[in-house]
């Protein structure tokens, strides 16, 4: 089911049928160095992810949702907003394949995620966290308009992350 369209991208809820494309993504090196190691490593894993992740469509309302090119119909990452142990507020998040990475798509995905939780959902604060080393991530969050609210430590992360926020 489609959540959202942004100019280049349709948003979508993960199904079954979409975890050869989860696999590929959680297994990359850009993900397990900026986001980590969710543990899925073949296809029945990533069926659990993707069980878990529509227990969150179902639980909030919201969640990471796949995100698909327009002009292709491709999966080209995930993105959305997440209700994360350790942050009182949901959280907007994303990840995309490294072939996909410099063409602006993470920018456009979280500002889409960003206004719905704001504006659709009536959420009144949303958060992101990010390595401290990522600034491609930490780059993305203030062009969406998050402000620096220093650092977080969150139970289960090894070291501090980032915390951006809209207020």
């Amino acid at each position: 089911m489609q959540v959202l369209a942004t100019e280049r991208m349709a948003l979508s809820e993960l199904t079954a049928d979409d975890a050869p494309f989860i696999l590929e993504l959680l297994m990359s090196r850009g993900f397990l160095e900026n986001i980590g190691d969710r543990g899925v490593r073949d296809l029945e894993s990533a069926k659990g992810y993707i069980e878990r992740a529509r227990a969150g469509y179902a639980a909030n309302g919201f969640g990471l949702w796949r995100c698909d090119l327009k002009a292709t119909g491709e999966a080209a990452g995930l993105c959305g907003l997440v209700k994360r142990d350790g942050l009182e507020h949901p959280d907007v998040g994303y990840a995309f394949l490294e072939r996909f990475w410099g063409a602006g798509l993470a920018t456009e995905a979280a500002a889409a995620c960003l206004a719905y939780g704001l504006k659709t959902l009536g959420l009144p604060v949303i958060v992101a966290i990010t390595t401290p080393a990522n600034a491609g991530s930490i780059a993305v969050l203030k062009k969406i308009g998050l402000r620096d609210a220093g650092m977080i430590q969150l139970p289960g992360h090894e070291g501090e992350s980032s915390y951006f926020c809209t207020v």
